[in-house]
This record gives structure tokens, C-alpha cells and sequence, in this order.
């Protein structure tokens, strides 16, 4: 069932049988490495870098991928979360990064700038970004090379930092490796590792904190990583023969005694997994369990070699994979691990009604993935996509392992490009060839960035499936791509979007956010959720999360690239001023109103109203331009985590300034006038009506929204133009 095969007796010997490897690695249609995690209450989060580009002889690597899983047996792939020189110009390579959740939920991700040039810290409020470098004047924390808020102390490889918060929240940052002469690393002496604390903003920190880790012990060699079990500290590294040990302190600046080998070089069966090579490790807790993943070699080792991955047997010692297993403890002693295929054990069943990323799966066979930049959508706050791109001319799946269907399973919808006639999806229960529960035809797209919406009946999905598959059927590889998918357990009547109560909300006026359109997901709103997390009770068969504050009800558990759609009607035409109430326990919420998908403002930042999101506050969000008319008006979550209980349009001194233009008018005519939407007169055209758009758009060079009125009888027209 896997892509596994015996392909000799010598590899029989070497350990490779009929599956050299099953739930681990997490993934095998990449090359990763460096793991670190971390976990709050519902979820495990692993960040990696990527040995993607790597040759024969040297690390190349330029990405961070996150990773996360609700029941550590189906992980969510979220593809690049961050990239050298992609975001930000002081990254030259980005190599082993550490990550914590800070007090405040957020995501804290410190990294190496490539092998030695000092240590960064970015921010984002979820895993899968953006990230914001929150060190003020774009500095870094550590320099080697310039640009940073201290130097290296003498360290000999300035790289491979972790981060740390305590339980009363407060912050520390670790890094170092190699050998120095004034920070040797020597058996039973080593010196290579240095803590700082961070300030109360976690945007620096103190240089006076600066405390030296010296540890006894195996020679270090790199990978610094603390994490606490009650009140007793661990300290472990990687050691230069290849193996993880630790150290215990009750205090977590230390000084750490040295306790004793927690893994060894990654084998299973007495058989090495990892090609004699480096290792590094991430260690967290959840659900009342402690986990560490670590990288091997057994992906490039493998007996069949994954098609999705390219090049056939590349050189081991670069091309990394990353598992994970179950540890245990005796008293404040880490038992030494034992290295599994399985990977651990599911803790909870899988939810099918949640919306997931495409790239969620216990296992997967001929696919692989991209991740699809949009630096405007980034600045916007807007998470890149990652997109699955099966090989669909072969044995092409993922995995999804058990699966709680309830009483049953009615549809099935992906979100999904395709460029081919003919390719589908199969749902199938048990094995990839196993009783075929539904399947779902793609409609064709007209390129990669246009998304479909495709529904399909499924049938025989109830109780817990305990391994269904969804399979790529294609006649040619690489011609889909899927970006989400979800199950339904009701085949809902397509309902047409349509006003809330019927009436379309009248402009000027005030919408109450609660008042979104009725028509249900993905047409009047999108929730990365299905449930209604809200305590409001309003509304509680959609997915729109309504809370209870503001002056009543209000739109709360917002997310990045979340959306709700109002249908509005403004018999006079012209501009309006923007007012909000909302309220904000985070720096970095924003959001976004456009209409019928054209922007009519930036970005608009929310300040920060209070930690608990209970005080509502009124802010001035500028001047927008609205034409006469039944329109759809849509606010765009660009940062999360902003509540809205109400906003209003309201009349300005220039309302009715296009209203008082008359849009009807002489086909023939050729002479124009062109005003900018505060009713200014900036040029004259002479054209025919036909190609009036055109040449307005070739002689303005601004951005923005003009009218264009005919000199002999008050023909007008409304032109977009963009830059």
C-alpha cells in the first residue's frame, strides 16, 4: 500500500524490507531537516527547514515549512512559511530556527541567518504566517556580520538558536555551536552556548542577561534546546559523535548538570536510519504527552525512491526527513528514545467536517506541493498558499487515518485549479483500491491561480474509518492543483447569496457586522471553521462567529484571510466616510472593504483596544468612493484576531458629486472631461466612447477611481485605473 518495494537481498540486509518506513517521515514528498516544536491546547507545531535544494556536497537551504496535527498522526502541511531574501533582505540562508508560543499566543520563531551570521527573531499571530520582524530598525538579535543588538561572545558557530518562555511567560533565547579558542567545546567543558533574556515587549532583550551555558558532558558540537517538565529545566544539545545528551538545572539560566544520552544517532533495529550523520531535535508537550522530532536519512535511503522527489539517490548526508516519536520519563530523567516506523500513536480521531489545507494526510504517495507567494497579499496579512500537485497519471494519493464520520458523511467539496479536462478525485474507504465512497469531477479552471468550488455526493461514511484515501485520477501529472477540502454531513439546497433579512442594507447607513449576507460558506462569507465558536447563539447554523459585546452581537474569532459579504444599495453615488467599533486584544489586527472584489481602501490597522477584546472603541477608517447601486460590499480579515460589532458609511461633503452626472449618453460623443473622485477636472480626452476606457487608463498614471463626463451631453462613465 505504500511506495515501499523490495528491491534486493542486499537491501534486505541493510534493513529495507517490504516498507522501509511508515508513518515516519511526517512527509515524503520533501526534503527536511532541523525540527523544532512547540503545542498549545489544540494543536502540535513542528517547523523545519528544507533540504529541497541541496546538490551532492553542500547544505542549500533557503526555506522554513511548518507543520501541525490535532491527533500527531495527520499533520497539516503548510508548505514555506518564510524564505531568505524573500521577506526580509538581512536573511541570507535560513538554517536550524527554533519556535515558541508566546504569553500573548503568538508565534516566535528565532533563526540563523545561513551558517554563522547571527541570530533573527520574526512574529506572526498564526503558524502559517506573515511573520514580522518585530526587533525595531529591522536589526537582528545576534550579529556576526553587522546589524545586530549584540555580538557573537566569541562563539565559533553563531547560529542554531532556540527560544524559550517560561510558565510565567517570560522569554529566553539560546544559540551557539562549534569550537572557539575562547569557547571550547571538549569533553567534559564545553562553553559553546549562550541565553539571553528577553524584554517584556519580546522586540530585544537585555545584553547584561548574558549568561554563558557551560555543560560537562560528551564534546558539544550545536543545537541548543531547553524545555521544562515541572520545576527541573533540560538543557540538551547534539553532541560531535552524532548523539543527543542533556543536562537538568532549577534554574533555566543554569548552571546544568550533566545527566546523560537521551538519542542516540537515529536507528531502528539495530539498523541506522540516519547515514552515520548530524542530527538535530525539538522537544514539547501535548495532550499530557512528550513528543521530540528529529531528521534521519531514511526518506533518501528509502528502497523506492519517491517519484515526487526528483533526482534518484542523491547524496544522504544533505537530503534530511523529518519523524517524530513518543518519549517517556523516570522521575526528572528523560528515558533514552526509541526510534520508531510507526511514529506515535493516534490520541484523538480526526475531525472531517473542519476545512484543511489540501496537504493534510497520515501518509501520501506521487504527490508533491508548492507554495504560492503573493507579496501584496502578504503585506496584507494574507498567509501564502500551499498547493498538492499529484502526478495523476500513477498511483497517486494521501492518507487520512481515523476518521470520526458520526452518523455519516452526505458531500464532499474541494477548492481546486485545473487545467486539464477529465481529472478527479476518488474518496475511497480502506485502501486505495478499496470501496469507493464518492467521487468528485474538477471543473476546469483557466489557469493556476483560479480556484473552483467542486461538491459531490458521498456515501458509506459513518462511524470511524480507520484509513480513507483520497485518490488523483489524471491523464496527465501536474495539470491540478488543490488548495482545501472539507466533508459535509448534509447536502445543503444551493442557496443564492442574497441580503441579510432580504432588504439590502442602505447606504448611507450603519451595518451591524452580525448582518452578514445569507447563502452560506464561500459564497456569503469564508471561516477557516465550521463551527459557530461564538457565545452570541445567533445565527448558529453558519460558520461566521459571532460573540457577545459591542452593542450586542459582534463578529469575533477572526483570521487571516477570513471574509463576510453584505449586499448594500446606495442610491447616490460618491464618497463616504468609514467609521468602525471594534475592538482588539492584538497589535497586529487589520482588515480590508472592498466592493464587488475591487479594493476601496488599504490596509486599515486596528489599534489595540485591550488584552481581554471586551472594549469596543470607534476609529475613523478614511474615505471610500462608492458607485450608485445595489452592490456586494466585502471586509477582508488581513490580521487576525479584530471583533466588529458595527460599521457605518455616512454622508461627506462630496456625496452626489457622481450621482449629479448623468451615466447615459451619446455613443458618437468625443469629447471628455476627466474628473478625480473629489470632483477635480485634471485633463481632456478626445475619443470615441468605445475606447474611452482605454485611453483614460494610457493618460493617467495614478491609481485611483475618475469620471469621465462627454462635453455636449453630460455622458459619464466610472473607469478603475491601476498601476
Amino acid at each position: 500500500m505504500g511506495f515501499c518495494r523490495i528491491v534486493s537481498v542486499a537491501a534486505l540486509a541493510a534493513g529495507f524490507g517490504v516498507c522501509a518506513f511508515a508513518d515516519n517521515p511526517i512527509v515524503n514528498y520533501h526534503y527536511l531537516a532541523d525540527p523544532a516544536a512547540t503545542a498549545n491546547d489544540s494543536m502540535f507545531y513542528i517547523i523545519t527547514d528544507s533540504d529541497d535544494l541541496a546538490g551532492d556536497s553542500n547544505y542549500t537551504i533557503k526555506s522554513l515549512y511548518a507543520l501541525a496535527s490535532y491527533d500527531m498522526k495527520n499533520w497539516i502541511d503548510y508548505g514555506i512559511i518564510l524564505e531568505a531574501k524573500r521577506e526580509y533582505d538581512n536573511i541570507n540562508d535560513i538554517w536550524a530556527s527554533g519556535i515558541d508560543i508566546g504569553p500573548d499566543g503568538k508565534f516566535y520563531i528565532v533563526y540563523p541567518d545561513g551558517g554563522g551570521g547571527g541570530v533573527g527573531l520574526v512574529v506572526a499571530d498564526q503558524i502559517n504566517g506573515p511573520y514580522t520582524n518585530p526587533i525595531p530598525n529591522n536589526k537582528k538579535l545576534i550579529n556576526n556580520w553587522g546589524g545586530g543588538l549584540a555580538d557573537c561572545d566569541g562563539i565559533g558557530w553563531c547560529f542554531d538558536p532556540a527560544i524559550f518562555f517560561d510558565d510565567d511567560g517570560q522569554g529566553y533565547f539560546t544559540f551557539g555551536g562549534g569550537n572557539s579558542d575562547s569557547r571550547p567545546a571538549a569533553e567534559n567543558n564545553n562553553n559553546i552556548f549562550n541565553i539571553y533574556k528577553f524584554n517584556k515587549e519580546v522586540n530585544g532583550f537585555d545584553v547584561s542577561s548574558k549568561t554563558q551555558l557551560k555543560i560537562a558532558g560528551p564534546k558539544a558540537m550545536e543545537a541548543s534546546y531547553i524545555h521544562k517538565k515541572g520545576d527541573t529545566y533540560y538543557l540538551s544539545y547534539s553532541t560531535s559523535d552524532l548523539r543527543i545528551a542533556y543536562g537538568t538545572s532549577k534554574n533555566v539560566m543554569g548552571p546544568y548538570t550533566y545527566k546523560g544520552i537521551f538519542m542516540d544517532n537515529p536507528n531502528v533495529n539495530g539498523q541506522n536510519i540516519n547515514a552515520h550523520n548530524n542530527n538535530h531535535h525539538g522537544i514539547a508537550q501535548f495532550k499530557g504527552k512528550w513528543y521530540v522530532v528529529y531528521h534521519d536519512r531514511r526518506l533518501v535511503q528509502a528502497a523506492e525512491h519517491p517519484i515526487s522527489l526528483g533526482k534518484a539517490n542523491p547524496a544522504p548526508a544533505f537530503h534530511r526527513s523529518v519523524s517524530i516519536d513518543e518519549f517517556t520519563y523516570n522521575g526528572d530523567e528523560m528515558n533514552k528514545l526509541t526510534f520508531t516506523n510507526e511514529g506515535p500513536k493516534q490520541i484523538q480521531n480526526f475531525n472531517p467536517y473542519r476545512t484543511y489545507p489540501a496537504l493534510t494526510s497520515s501518509m501520501q504517495r506521487n504527490v508533491r506541493s508548492r507554495t504560492d507567494w503573493n507579496k501584496s497579499d502578504w503585506s496584507k496579512g494574507v498567509a501564502a498558499k500551499h498547493i498538492l500537485t499529484p502526478y495523476a497519471s500513477k498511483e497517486s494519493w494521501i492518507r487520512i487515518s481515523g476518521v470520526d464520520f458520526g452518523d455519516g458523511a452526505k458531500a464532499f467539496q474541494v477548492k481546486a485549479a485545473s487545467v486539464a479536462d477529465g481529472n478527479k478525485i476518488e474518496i475511497r474507504k480502506g485502501s486505495v483500491t478499496g470501496k469507493l465512497a464518492g467521487t468528485c469531477a474538477l471543473e476546469k479552471t483557466s489557469g493556476w491561480n483560479q480556484y473552483a468550488e467542486n461538491k459531490c455526493e458521498v456515501s458509506n461514511l459513518d462511524g470511524v474509518v480507520d484509513q480513507l484515501f483520497l485518490v488523483f485520477k489524471g491523464s496527465a501529472d501536474s495539470t491540478m492543483g488543490i488548495l482545501e477540502w472539507s466533508f459535509a454531513d448534509e447536502v445543503k439546497p444551493e442557496i443564492p447569496q442574497a441580503p441579510f433579512g432580504g432588504i439590502a442594507a442602505k447606504i448611507p447607513g450603519k451595518i451591524e457586522a452580525e448582518n452578514y449576507d445569507e447563502g452560506g460558506a464561500r459564497k456569503a462569507y469564508y471561516d477557516n471553521e465550521k463551527e459557530n465558536q461564538g457565545d452570541a447563539k445567533f445565527r448558529e447554523d453558519e460558520g461566521v462567529d459571532i460573540v457577545l459585546g459591542g452593542s450586542g452581537k459582534a463578529l469575533g474569532y477572526t483570521v487571516a484571510g477570513e471574509w463576510i459579504e453584505y449586499t448594500v444599495n446606495v442610491p447616490t453615488a460618491g464618497i463616504y466616510q468609514l467609521t468602525l467599533n471594534i475592538a482588539s486584544g492584538s497589535e497586529t489586527s487589520s482588515l480590508q472593504f472592498l466592493v464587488n472584489d475591487q479594493a476601496i481602501t488599504d490596509t486599515i490597522k486596528i489599534p489595540k483596544t485591550d488584552s481581554t477584546w471586551n472594549v469596543y472603541q470607534e476609529i475613523d477608517a478614511g474615505k471610500v468612493t462608492l458607485a450608485a447601486g445595489e452592490q456586494i460590499l466585502k471586509m477582508q480579515i488581513t490580521g487576525s484576531y479584530v471583533n466588529v460589532d458595527w460599521f457605518e458609511l455616512s454622508d461627506t461633503a462630496t456625496t452626489g458629486i457622481i450621482n449629479r452626472l448623468n451615466f447615459e449618453g451619446n455613443s458618437a460623443e468625443t469629447q471628455f472631461d476627466v474628473f478625480d473622485v473629489n470632483g477635480n477636472r485634471i485633463l481632456g480626452i478626445r475619443s470615441s466612447v468605445s475606447q474611452i476606457s482605454d485611453e483614460v487608463r494610457n493618460a493617467v498614471h495614478r491609481s485611483g477611481i475618475y469620471l469621465v463626463r462627454g462635453k455636449r451631453n453630460g455622458f459619464v462613465k466610472r473607469i478603475r485605473v491601476t498601476e
